[in-house]
């Protein structure tokens, strides 16, 4: 038998697919056809569900910044996206000839065989990879690995989150996508091999903590390395300047950088843009300055023979070199994650207009320098500044290493709240720091972890030389995820032909994979540090992700009946006392065990009941007028109400309007569309004429019920779980319950905090889950 939601999500899908282009105004006029479509399909129903039918009435929403924006919004927002995104990639400028020749310039083009590295490395990683082809997988306008992931598990039932539950994807604004007649074999193949095998659904949720992890470990090793270069920049003005006092300068720069994140990027955002576009400016013409004094003849290098050339003469110092040389493409995930920020327009201009020409001018610049002067290698890049602009270059050099610094401290923040979202990580407090713009965020706890983290790594590396070890490695590893994630895409929903798919994975995929080779084998110097904080970071959210899991199935299996809870209302032993009782629950369909436990201990009943389950979709955002979904439990006099509040992974929780009173909101609205709609669907229109004057008289009593309830007092029942591993479980489940989660959960958030739920109206109910 189908589903009503099912059949409304068909008809809805029909209705996008001819009108894709209409506005929400234009659309009213077929909300009759609509309810019409929903009298049909109900009639093949025992019932119907008001959460399948209010979740289905919704279309999908693509990001403003999408299509059809003005050109004027277009460039505004290219400019502004040069002081978020470009920080990292633009910097990198500072570290890439030292790291590369470490031990010094052996052969004259090998100067020329390092810069046609650089040149094709950029050209076809960030700029033909990430800027023309991964931009292009976005969810929504939202990047990042979990939006890769998402957009996955939009395809194919690969999740393994809560979310992703069979019952509660009724109740999700985004539709699994079923093979059809015009599909391609392989897509259709791959998508069942995927469905079939827990392996491959557990091997993708873990390479997307993987890379998310990885991400974090840049938020740690950004701000090291980039400060640690420019700060390093003042011994060649004077050589009192030790080693050590750069390595506290950089330190205390660290650390005012760190505590002035509770201010929130919006404070000072607007400056940034224009000092990376000025730095972006200095390298791009002393570096032409350079390059027509010094040695024209370095645009040689955009012959890739000199690559050939570079590995015979060096072998495996060549291969070896290649982990300095990937350190030109740092920062370039960034392009990606912070597309939410902006738009793919926006970000394709201010790549291709000023960032890439810029940093290739750099590094051509600073090889016509090595050419003259081959002992600069260890400084190219303040050894090429002329004198004259040498303390202004300084300057701009350390507030643009600051910047780069503050962008991945940024995403870091961004990346925490996904996981949060997801039941991926513990709970911890997010402060949204702008009212205007809803991705910025600050988490404290983890800001001062990572001020911890990165006082502790610039101490105890010291030098740029092993950081870039330890940098080169998140870099890559990250580069390499997000390509194999790109592969699954573009078999399954992007069906791209097979021979550009092959051709994808020979170059680009072969690069990136001869880098990972290289960055690996300077695993022992420095390079452990980033894996060794995402194993950290992972044992982090795999604990969590998988005692929540556990804890919504035993939920799931334990819920009471509709049944049963009508038996327990309508029992007169049971009190009912004036008020609005919000018990919370992670389940979508049917009443959590939590609320037997209550009655069996406490036998009273406020007078209106409303069971909420707070839900994290895999999609990016749930627009605000679509995020309570509500059913009310039969018969009415009950007045029990089950409700949904769904959140995306970028949207904001902590809002600045009480949850409670949206909540009362919408549910009046419901009260009222209910009414509506089940005169509607009557098969009787003339009976149901006669009695629209009775409806309303019921629905304004019913909201009057409700408005006594608000006024009497609003009560927030959540419960206080201790879990514990079952009887008879292994040391390994032991170890992973008993310790583990417990141990993350009392050194962390609870519901009340996160969720901003008074203290004074707030009831705690205790009860021991044993999984």
């Amino acid at each position: 038998m189908s589903t009503l939601g099912d059949s409304i999500v068909n008809d809805d899908d029909d209705l996008n697919s001819d009108h894709e282009d209409h506005i929400y105004g234009q659309e009213e006029v077929s909300q009759q056809q609509q309810l019409e479509a929903k009298k049909i399909s109900s009639q093949k129903l025992r019932r119907f569900d008001s959460l399948d039918i209010e979740s289905s009435k919704f279309r999908s929403h693509q990001h403003l910044g999408a299509k059809g924006a003005e050109w004027s919004v277009i460039l505004n927002l290219a400019f502004q996206s040069i002081g978020v995104v470009y920080g990292d990639l633009g910097t990198s400028p500072l570290y890439v000839y030292p790291a590369t020749f470490r031990g010094g310039i052996k052969h004259n083009d090998d100067i020329l065989g390092a810069l046609s590295l650089i040149f094709y490395t950029i050209t076809l990683i960030p700029v033909v990879k990430y800027v023309f082809i991964v931009l292009r997988a976005n969810d929504n306008g939202d990047g990042g690995t979990f939006a890769l992931y998402s957009l996955i598990c939009r395809y194919a039932k690969v999740g393994l989150i809560p979310s992703q539950e069979a019952e509660d994807r009724e109740v999700s604004n985004y539709h699994l996508e079923s093979p059809n007649n015009n599909r391609l074999r392989r897509a259709s193949w791959v998508k069942s091999k995927l469905e079939k095998s827990l392996f491959a659904k557990y091997f993708l949720l873990f390479a997307t903590m993987l890379g998310t992890s990885m991400v974090i470990g840049d938020g740690i090793l950004t701000p090291c390395i980039s400060v640690l270069s420019a700060v390093g920049g003042i011994k060649e003005a004077t050589s009192s300047m030790t080693e050590d006092r750069i390595v506290w300068i950089s330190v205390a720069i660290l650390v005012v950088l760190f505590m002035v994140q509770r201010l929130g990027t919006d404070k000072v955002g607007y400056s940034f843009a224009p000092i990376l576009c000025l730095w972006f400016l200095f390298i791009g013409t002393i570096g032409i300055y350079n390059f027509i004094k010094f040695d024209p003849t370095v645009i040689k290098a955009i012959n890739p023979w000199y690559i050939v050339q570079y590995f015979k003469r060096n072998k495996k110092q060549a291969w070896i070199s290649l982990g300095g040389t990937v350190l030109s493409i740092t920062g370039t995930e960034a392009l990606f994650g912070d597309l939410g920020h902006f738009s793919v327009r926006s970000i394709q201009i201010s790549t291709c207009a000023v960032v890439y020409p810029s940093i290739i001018l750099c590094y051509v610049g600073q090889s016509a320098v090595l050419r003259k002067h081959n002992e600069y290698s260890s400084d190219a890049f303040f050894k090429s500044v002329p004198g004259p602009v040498y303390w202004p270059m300084f300057v701009v050099a350390v507030l643009a290493a600051i910047i780069a610094s503050q962008a991945m401290i940024s995403a870091t923040f961004s990346i925490i709240q996904q996981s949060l979202s997801l039941g991926c990580f513990p709970r911890v407090k997010v402060v949204h720091t702008s009212v205007k713009y809803e991705g910025q965020v600050y988490v404290p706890e983890i800001n001062y972890l990572l001020m911890l983290a990165c006082v502790a790594v610039t101490i105890g590396f010291r030098t740029t030389d092993r950081l870039g070890n330890a940098y080169g490695i998140a870099v890559v590893f990250v580069m390499v995820l997000t390509s194999s994630f790109l592969v699954l895409i573009m078999i399954m929903i992007w069906k791209t032909h097979i021979l550009l798919i092959i051709s994808y994975v020979l170059v680009i995929g072969t690069i990136e994979l001869i880098y990972l080779s290289s960055v690996l084998y300077k695993f022992d110097q420095g390079g452990y540090l980033p894996l060794a904080f995402a194993m950290f970071l992972m044992a982090i959210m795999y604990i969590w992700n998988d005692v929540y899991r556990r804890k919504y199935n035993y939920d799931l299996d334990h819920k009471i009946s509709l049944q049963k809870v009508k038996e327990i209302v309508g029992n007169t032993n049971f009190y009912r006392i004036p008020g609005l009782a919000i018990f919370y629950s992670e389940l979508v369909h049917g009443i959590p065990p939590l609320f037997k436990h209550y009655l069996d201990n406490v036998p009273a009943l406020h007078s209106i009941l409303v069971f909420v389950s707070i839900k994290s979709l895999p999609i990016s955002k749930v627009p605000g007028e679509e995020r309570f979904l509500f059913r009310k439990v039969q018969p009415n006099e009950l007045n029990v109400f089950r409700c949904v509040v769904r959140y995306g992974y970028t949207d904001v929780r902590n809002e600045q309007d009480p949850f409670e009173r949206k909540l009362v909101e919408r549910l009046k609205n419901f009260i009222s569309e209910e009414y509506q709609f089940s005169k509607t669907i009557q098969n009787n229109q003339e009976s149901a004429e006669k009695d629209g004057e009775l409806d309303d008289t019921l629905v304004e009593r019913e909201i009057e019920v409700l408005e006594k309830a608000c006024t009497a007092g609003i009560v927030h029942l959540v419960g206080e779980n201790e879990v514990i591993a079952e009887k008879g479980a292994g040391i390994g489940k032991r170890l992973l319950i008993n310790y583990g989660y417990s141990f993350l959960k009392r050194n962390l958030r609870q519901t009340d905090k996160v969720f901003d739920i008074p203290r004074k109206r707030l009831l705690k109910v205790g009860m021991t889950y044993e999984l």
